[in-house]
């Protein structure tokens, strides 16, 4: 079994045990779930869930809601069990393949059924570039040809209308997920997050609701790293805890 670590989030509220090598919780996980505009009694699907970090980053600030883990790996899918288990959270976690309707249906992802969906989908697709040859970081990191459309399509048929989809993703594909999720989307907010002030974004927050024929909006950005090289205040009380993006 892969050695595993355990890691405080958001100034130690939130107790994470994750593998030690692969992919990791970290910054994206972070601003996910700190773009989550969660309100009590609503059902909260965090998609590609691996350990849990990003849903259980949102229960810190709203208890009152219902979350489900969706993770297709089983060894995390039993730690993202546990952390549920470790901070008190009620969850449910559902092995699944989110690409794979059977499995989804097996799964109990009924379409239509949840309100808040968080994703951070694997950045690649086969073929685009070199693949890890960890298995764990590969896995989380690529998709099959075209598996992001797959994915977002997936993400998007299991909300409720004008339930909202909430996306990190890389800076250069943000030409192809907005084109993707306007076929199901609108009231698009756009966020990009830079490493510094004078470097373009590395990463794009970005959120939808099903149904909407709002226009886009873009939003402020996100300024992880002042000239010093230090978190800014900002990107601090975000990994913190301590302020949200919404």
């Amino acid at each position: 079994m892969a050695e595993i670590t355990e890691d405080l989030l958001l100034g130690g509220r939130v107790h994470l045990v994750q593998p030690e090598k692969g992919h990791r919780a970290g910054t994206d996980a972070v601003l996910l779930a700190a773009s989550a505009p969660v309100r009590p009694g609503d059902v909260v699907m965090d998609v590609g869930a691996a350990t849990g970090a990003v849903g259980l980053m949102i229960a810190t600030r709203e208890k009152g809601a219902r979350f489900t883990f969706v993770e297709r790996d089983p060894h995390l899918a039993e730690l993202c069990r546990r952390n549920c288990r470790n901070n008190g959270v009620p969850g449910e976690v559902a092995v699944a393949d989110v690409l794979d309707k059977a499995s989804r249906r097996a799964a109990g992802l009924n379409p239509e059924s949840v309100d808040l969906v968080l994703t951070n989908p694997p950045f690649l697709e086969e073929g685009q570039a070199r693949i890890s040859p960890d298995r764990g970081r590969a896995a989380a990191h690529a998709l099959p040809a075209g598996g992001l459309e797959a994915w977002l399509k997936a993400c998007s048929g299991l909300l409720r209308p004008k339930g909202q989809l909430v996306l990190i993703h890389r800076a250069d594909r943000v030409a192809e997920c907005l084109q993707i999720v306007e076929k199901w989307l609108g009231g698009l907010e756009l966020r990009f997050v830079h490493p510094s002030t004078d470097r373009p974004a590395i990463r794009f927050l970005l959120s939808g609701i099903k149904g909407s024929r709002a226009p886009l909006s873009i939003l402020p950005p996100v300024i992880l790293n002042g000239p010093d090289g230090r978190f800014t205040p900002q990107a601090e009380a975000l990994h913190r805890g301590e302020a949200t993006l919404l």
